[in-house]
């Protein structure tokens, strides 16, 4: 029990405290409260304050799907001796942090859909959405061709390329839903995610710095669009999303519980709704209801007006960062074994960038909105005045934080629907037939 509530309250508030440091430090923020959240728990995770697992309850994990072994499966595993009291402390660790992250990703799915105004963010410019459009097809290509490369090399491949649709398109809140859904393996998911940050952070130099010289060789230069005259309210609406002070205050904070209890009460509707489906497609069933009741919700004015839901649920993201990074074992992410995952991830970065470049080409989109959704769908949101203002372009700001804001939208569907297509695609003949040629 001490365990329990010792463990509960370190992966609440630790996450406060590293939101607490990036609001009194500019360098600290620009890292981001996720991103910390990351580091410390691999950190924690690999230092020894958890007990060592056996090589025998390593092999029973794995045939659990990575789940906390049940109890009477545990204790007769260690009444044979299979197993240590270790093992049975760290069962214990893994059952807590299982829950944790259920309730947090569960609950923050709906906390941030609460927020879009899609109606708004649907009536963009044609251009951009044009570029949208363009960036999916080029991700999709990407990651077809990137399965068919290394698929056959890479555990839980179609999950691997679920998720990376989910961080193209949505950052971190859609590849964590993403990857509750397909129930990914945790040193999967960090080993994804860590690749992710490694080689996005080599892109967003990029197109900070000569992107924009380098796409006027082959796209138009930036042309003036007709602006919605909703955009301004649009820009309004993100200038907060890092700041989370506003939940300290007590009248919003009344209406945060009540959007909290909402929230709640979605994810025990999309539970009830699971369970009418088979074992195996639950969890997805389970998400997808949520983000399409979370969306439906976002309609009612009552429930989109209430400030700092965004910030609340990624506050839970952070939450469920912090106890999914203390799962992951560091002394096999680093492993030959992995380098694959580290070229499927290139190619979903780089590739669909080069593919969404000769779209562009081909269908006349300038190069200043092709840089500016590269960022929002790769970065989410918060990072499109950084680059508008690296390329010396107010104009497509609006434009680059409605396009991310959809990504946040569409992502997990898209993200879902692909890791299932590619499951499909591998259990077909089709692989095989391709590469006779």
């Amino acid at each position: 029990m001490l365990i329990t509530i010792a463990l509960i309250i370190a992966y609440l508030l630790i996450p406060v405290f590293l939101i607490y440091l990036t609001h009194i430090s500019d360098k600290i923020r620009k890292v981001g409260a996720v991103v910390l959240a990351y580091a410390l728990g691999l950190l924690w995770g690999n230092i020894g304050i958890f007990p060592k697992a056996s090589e025998n309850y390593k092999r029973m994990k794995v045939l659990a799907e990575g789940n906390p072994l049940q109890e009477d499966q545990l204790m007769d595993a260690f009444h044979n001796g299979m197993i240590t009291t270790g093992d049975i402390a760290l069962n214990q660790i893994g059952g807590i942090q299982a829950n944790i992250m259920n309730v947090a990703i569960g609950v923050a799915i709906p906390l941030i859909l609460f927020s879009l105004d899609l109606r708004k963010y649907m009536s963009l410019a044609r251009e951009a959405m044009k570029s949208l459009l363009l960036a999916m097809i080029s991700l999709f290509a990407a990651i077809f061709i990137g399965f068919f490369l290394w698929g056959d090399s890479i555990a839980e491949a179609n999950k691997v390329g679920g998720m990376l649709v989910g961080v193209y398109t949505g950052g971190t809140p859609n590849l964590a839903a993403i990857g509750t859904a397909l129930n990914v393996n945790s040193n999967t998911y960090i080993i994804t995610h860590t690749y992710d940050v490694v080689l996005g952070t080599v892109c967003l130099v990029f197109l900070m710095t000569i992107a924009q010289s380098v796409f006027n060789l082959f796209l138009p230069h930036f042309r003036d669009v007709k602006r919605h005259k909703a955009i301004c309210a649009i820009a309004r609406e993100t200038e907060g999303v890092d700041n989370y002070l506003g939940m300290l205050n007590k009248k919003a904070a009344i209406k945060l519980v009540w959007a909290f209890m909402l929230a709640s009460a979605i994810v025990g509707i999309s539970f009830g709704v699971s369970t009418l489906v088979g074992k195996e497609s639950q969890m997805a069933v389970l998400i997808l209801t949520m983000s399409t009741l979370g969306l439906a919700f976002s309609f009612v004015p009552a429930i989109s007006k209430i400030e700092n839901t965004f910030q609340l649920g990624m506050y839970l993201i952070i939450v469920f960062s912090l106890v999914i990074a203390s799962q992951a074992d560091l002394s096999g992410i680093f492993k030959k074994e992995y380098l694959n995952i580290f070229y499927f991830v290139a190619m979903a970065v780089f590739g669909s960038m080069f593919i969404h470049i000769i779209l562009s080409k081909i269908f006349g989109v300038d190069s200043d909105t092709t840089i500016i959704t590269i960022t929002a769908l790769t970065y989410s949101p918060p990072f499109v005045p950084a680059v508008a203002a690296a390329i010396r372009n107010k104009d497509v700001i609006v434009s680059g934080i409605a396009v991310g804001l959809l990504g946040y939208a569409f992502g997990t569907y898209a993200g879902i629907g692909m890791g299932e297509l590619l499951e499909i695609f591998q259990k077909s003949s089709i692989p095989e037939f391709l590469k006779s040629w």
